[in-house]
């Protein structure tokens, strides 16, 4: 389950996207980021500014020349596939549809991350069946954007709380090679997955239910709460319950080295710049915190 070496730890931040596509590359490159998180809209819902295509060509001819790990587009949080009225469950479609095209285009092989939504009491058989069924609708063979299911932290009726239920959704899909899976540190901790003093069997576990060939990318996000908190609550890198060690260990896992990290901590750009060179001092000397 090792991966492939590589000679730098990929990571980066969640950006604003406001300034355009080739602002975020130069963003990414002033807090040495070699990859970035962004949404594709307002992170509440709405429609998508326009994309100017000479400025995604420029992104894309700075991620090439700097070597940067595959970028990852956000999804509004408000969608929900599963929710109880054909609306909600249309709004999700129309927007996740819009976003895989404008990425397919302007950005290729970049990452496309959801929540996978709530069942709202409908249950998580059919909530996990309303999920399959949206990607069913909107992916299409040989495309090229990859779609991944974030692990949630279980709060309410909260879908993917639990490795099952995202392995559930993804059998149920049939272009299941084209959705992989996003680890979130801080949701992982939340939901009960004791990543402090086991992330060894954690990972092995994913390995079991859903498979470590699915695994994407992983937010590095402390947390306010207690592990099992079930709240969602992000905190700053060694400011939360988790704690620099344990993050220092997933970073330098060797099932997970050859993976982009994403932070998503409470920052501004300097908070960031300043994660990114902790994260990187602890992958380049091996630390593991035991």
């Amino acid at each position: 389950m090792s991966r492939a070496p590589l000679d730098r730890l990929h990571i980066g931040c969640h950006l604003s996207s406001s300034r355009g596509f080739r602002a975020l590359g130069e963003e990414a490159l002033k807090i040495k980021a070699d990859t970035f998180q962004f949404f594709t809209r307002n992170p509440r819902g709405g429609r998508a500014k326009d994309v100017q295509p000479e400025d995604a060509a420029a992104l894309r001819r700075l991620l090439a020349e700097h070597r940067f790990a595959p970028v990852m587009a956000h999804a509004p949080y408000t969608l929900n596939p599963a929710g109880l009225e054909g609306r909600v469950r249309e709004f999700a479609r129309e927007v996740l549809a819009d976003d895989l095209a404008r990425l397919d285009e302007h950005l290729p092989g970049a990452y496309y991350n959801f929540h996978p939504g709530s069942h709202v009491g409908q249950g998580m058989e059919a909530g996990v069946d309303l999920v399959a069924a949206l990607l069913n609708a909107v992916l299409t063979p040989g495309q090229p954007t990859m779609v991944l299911l974030e692990t949630m932290a279980g709060k309410g009726s909260e879908i993917g709380g639990r490795f099952e239920e995202l392995r559930a959704v993804i059998d149920r899909v049939d272009l299941e090679g084209q959705v992989g899976v996003c680890l979130d540190t801080c949701h992982l901790h939340e939901a009960g997955y004791d990543i402090i003093n086991g992330l060894d069997g954690v990972l092995r576990e994913f390995d079991r239910v859903v498979g470590l060939d699915r695994l994407r990318a992983i937010h590095l996000n402390d947390s306010l709460n207690p592990a099992g908190a079930r709240k969602d609550r992000h905190a700053k890198i060694g400011e939360g319950r988790i704690g620099f060690p344990a993050l220092a260990r997933v970073v330098n896992h060797p099932w997970l080295r050859g993976l982009p990290f994403y932070l998503e901590t409470p920052n501004d750009l300097d908070g960031y710049a300043a994660e990114i060179a902790m994260m990187r001092e602890a992958w380049r000397s091996g630390e593991t915190g035991r």
